[in-house]
C-alpha cells in the first residue's frame, strides 16, 4: 500500500508538472500574439505591456525549473518518467527563448512606431509567418499534452513554411532599401522582427523533436525530417 501511495503521489507530481508547462506556452502564446499585433497596429501601449510581462514567463521557467530538480532528487526516475522530466527542462528553456523573442518584436515595435523616420511597408507575409510560428507552437504543445509524435512530426515539417516566409520576407526589405534608401533603418528593424519569428518556429521545432524523444526514446535532433519521419513511424 505504501508503494502504491508512492506511486500516485509521483504521477500527480508529474502532471502537475506538465500542466504547468502547458500554462507557460499558453502565456507564451498570448506573448508572441499581442506583440505581432502591436508591431501591426502601432500600439505602443501593447508592446509595452508584452515587454512588462516577460518576467511572467520567465518566473514559470524559474518554478518549472526547481519542481524538476525536486523530482529527480526525491524521485530518481527512470526510463519513461525521466525522459519525461528531462523533456520537460528542455521544453521551459525553449518556451523562455520564445518569451525572449516575443519580447523583442515588441520592442521594436516601439522603435518602429515611435520615430519619426520614413517608414517602409510591412511585408505582407509578416503577419501569415507570424501566424504559421504561432501554429506551429501551438501543435507542439499539444503533441506534448497528448504525447502525440505525428503530431509533433507535422510541427518539424511546418517549419520549412516559417523559413521560406522568412526569405520572402527579406526579398522584399531588400528591394524597399534599394528604392528608398530613407527606409534602411526602418527596414533592418522590421527584418529584426521577422527574424525573431522564424526563431520562434525553430524553437517550436526543438519542442516538437523532445515530445519525439519523449514517445519513441530516441534523439532525433540534427537529423533530417525524413529520417525523423521514418523513426516516428517504426
Amino acid at each position: 500500500m505504501a508503494t502504491e501511495h508512492i506511486t500516485k503521489q509521483f504521477d500527480i507530481e508529474l502532471e502537475t508538472v506538465r500542466a504547468k508547462v502547458l500554462k507557460m506556452g499558453g502565456l507564451v502564446e498570448e506573448q508572441i500574439e499581442r506583440a505581432v499585433e502591436a508591431l501591426h497596429m502601432g500600439n505602443v501601449t501593447i508592446a509595452d505591456e508584452v515587454i512588462a510581462h516577460d518576467h511572467r514567463v520567465n518566473g514559470l521557467e524559474v518554478s518549472i525549473d526547481e519542481d524538476c530538480t525536486h523530482i529527480i532528487a526525491r524521485r530518481q526516475p527512470a526510463a519513461s518518467d525521466l525522459r519525461l522530466v528531462l523533456a520537460i527542462i528542455k521544453t521551459i528553456t525553449d518556451l523562455e527563448r520564445i518569451g525572449d523573442e516575443a519580447e523583442k518584436i515588441a520592442r521594436m515595435a516601439k522603435l518602429i512606431h515611435e520615430s519619426d523616420r520614413l517608414h517602409a511597408p510591412l511585408p505582407v507575409d509578416l503577419r501569415h509567418a507570424a501566424r504559421l510560428a504561432v501554429q506551429m507552437l501551438g501543435r507542439a504543445l499539444d503533441a506534448f499534452a497528448r504525447l502525440d509524435a505525428n503530431s509533433a512530426m507535422q510541427v518539424l515539417r511546418d517549419d520549412r513554411d516559417v523559413d521560406e516566409s522568412f526569405r520572402g520576407i527579406l526579398r522584399q526589405l531588400i528591394t524597399f532599401m534599394m528604392e528608398d534608401p530613407r527606409t534602411i533603418s526602418n527596414s533592418i528593424e522590421i527584418l529584426f522582427a521577422a527574424k525573431a519569428i522564424e526563431r520562434i518556429g525553430d524553437h517550436a521545432k526543438n519542442m516538437a523533436e523532445y515530445v519525439i524523444f519523449l514517445v519513441k526514446g530516441k534523439d532525433v535532433r540534427h537529423t533530417s525530417v525524413e529520417e525523423i519521419e521514418r523513426a516516428v513511424t517504426t
